[in-house]
């Protein structure tokens, strides 16, 4: 059975309270971050060894392109979304064919290294956010709708579910919610002409959502993610969206409206999310863990469609990708298009840790 919580763990293996908190019955995923990561066959080698511990688990992580990238010592990179966009404007063929080869060139190295889902893409529109910026596509909400349904396009094809963030969209504000609270005090209507559009035209091609830890104050008076009116009236009802809802992470300051930890995991199921991240840190993990217990499962076949198609191992990241037909040619598009490089680029050995600063979602 899949349960409510993801949470992360520690380090580069599992210890033993990792393995603990991995068997309790409610933690259904576990998200991995940069302290987890040293290379594929390491990665490959954890995933696997979480899923010996818990078979029913989902692995996510945060390989956006850009500054939010875990895999990345021998992984392809990814420009961040914003180039794609920049492109857009001046040649939008070619960023449209870059964004489908950017979505499946991500999704086939996550999933090689036994990762089910990396939550992308960015919908949220590029403009006064400290924390969105170029990891969205661009600020027109047509020019994101068109490169993020090519990026997830490519998503699928890989074998990987896609994951829109931040319903309804974090760009209008300019708190960062990881560090602050966050308030946008426009109106419904204009919310909806404008950051829902990305997520409204695109659900065919979602299969979950992430909610932003905003207040949209004349909408509610609960961050979105913990929103009934947000979550089940204009997501369930309205929008009639039956994909997974994942909340985005318990543990950020612009959850802190809704209690100590055991309410807001409370609160966001409650409202109506099917996964509760838990994450950074463990002490709040226990005690999510505890009040987990007496909150029912989530829709199982609801989260089961999340699952990637992994493949099988094959030694080393190169021959467990060759396994995907179209990654050696979206590798040459991406690197050639972004980087000026050839198909064998690879980042230094330490180069991922000098450029992966952050740890925003």
């Amino acid at each position: 059975m899949y349960g409510v919580l993801m949470i992360d763990i520690g380090s580069t293996a599992l210890t033993n309270e990792d393995i603990s908190l991995l068997e309790q019955a409610q933690v259904g995923g576990v998200i991995l971050f940069a302290r987890n990561i040293v290379d594929a066959a390491q990665v490959r080698a954890l995933c696997d060894d979480i899923r010996y511990h818990n078979p029913d688990i989902l692995i996510g992580v945060d390989q956006e392109g850009g500054r939010v990238a875990r895999l990345r010592n021998g992984f392809t990179p990814i420009p961040a979304m914003g180039k794609l966009g920049e492109l857009f404007d001046h040649h939008s063929t070619e960023a449209l064919s870059c964004a489908y080869d950017c979505g499946y060139l991500m999704a086939a190295e996550v999933l090689a290294v036994g990762v089910d889902l990396s939550f992308a893409p960015v919908l949220d529109r590029d403009g006064i956010s400290q924390v969105i910026g170029d990891r969205s596509f661009h600020k027109d909400p047509q020019v994101i709708v068109a490169l993020a349904t090519q990026f997830m396009r490519g998503m699928r094809a890989a074998g990987m579910a896609t994951t829109g963030k931040h319903f309804p969209g974090h760009g209008a504000i300019a708190p960062d919610s990881h560090v602050a609270e966050a308030i946008d005090d426009r109106s419904l209507d204009e919310i909806l002409a404008t950051d829902m559009q990305p997520f409204a035209q695109t659900l065919p091609w979602l299969d979950a959502l992430m909610p932003a830890h905003v207040i949209f104050s004349q909408v509610d008076d609960k961050p979105a993610g913990f929103s009934k009116v947000w979550l089940q009236d204009i997501i369930r009802d309205q929008l009639k969206f039956d994909g997974v809802l994942f909340s985005d992470d318990l543990c950020m300051a612009g959850a802190q409206a809704a209690g100590d930890i055991s309410d807001r995991v409370r609160a966001a199921i409650k409202a109506g999310c099917d996964i509760a991240l838990v994450c950074n840190d463990r002490i709040a993990a226990h005690e999510a863990a505890k009040v987990a217990q007496e909150l029912p499962y989530p829709n199982q076949s609801r989260v089961k469609a999340m699952c990637g198609q992994v493949p099988s191992w094959q030694g080393d990241l190169k021959s467990t990708c060759q396994q995907f037909e179209y990654w050696q040619q979206a590798k040459e598009n991406v690197l050639k298009t972004f980087f000026n490089a050839q198909s064998d680029f690879s980042l230094p050995q330490g180069e991922h840790k000098k450029l992966d600063p952050t740890d925003y979602r």
